[in-house]
């Protein structure tokens, strides 16, 4: 999927976030999964952080161990991080940051924060309901304040940013969905 020219990630890391993705990403689309983010932090030593996923959106904590075994090797040989560090794999969590086109279809309905490089009308910050696409544009409708509640329009190639918001109902569909994800594991494992 990530493979697609219109599904690539639009939200690109940058410095040594960026070289590690680089590394990274083929080897976990060659196990089958997306790289979501690649945050590397120096706080309380060097952390990288990547998030990944099943083309289906969920990923279990042994997947998680199987790609960072899959993963160290590669860092360890090309060595972008200078000293010892921690790899973290994990999923990209409920509240995920919406890196692909496509993230924007599969959460409609649910809200979301985005961040734009410039601003729109006046404003760089939209919260709101998830409409999906229409062309090269997000659709969200967004409480404007005084102009209320308006669906609006924003190119994807202008967000800086992009997050779910934490709501019951965003938890209520994350915990099905990851039923659904062990449901067909199982039933792949049973074939």
């Amino acid at each position: 999927m990530s493979g697609q020219a219109s599904d690539l990630r639009f939200v690109g890391e940058t410095g040594l976030a960026a070289e590690v993705a680089r590394l990274v990403e083929p080897v976990l689309e060659g196990l089958g999964y997306r790289l979501v983010r690649v945050v590397v932090s120096r706080r309380n030593g060097a952390t990288v952080q990547i998030m990944a996923e099943r083309p289906d959106g969920t990923i279990t904590i042994e997947e998680c161990a199987e790609i960072s075994r899959q993963l160290s090797p590669v860092l360890d040989v090309a060595d972008p991080v200078q000293g010892s560090y921690t790899l973290e794999v994990s999923s990209p969590g409920i509240d995920r940051p919406l890196v692909r086109p496509s993230d924007f279809q599969a959460w409609a309905g649910y809200e979301a924060r985005i961040e734009m490089k410039e601003a729109i009308s006046g404003r760089r910050r939209f919260r709101g309901v998830l409409e999906g696409l229409a062309g090269e544009e997000v659709r969200i409708e967004a409480d404007l304040g005084e102009l209320g509640r308006q669906v609006l329009g924003l190119p994807i190639a202008g967000i800086a940013e992009a997050r779910l918001v934490l709501t019951d109902e965003l938890v209520r569909e994350a915990l099905r969905r990851a039923k659904k994800g062990d449901r067909d594991e199982a039933a792949a494992a049973a074939d």
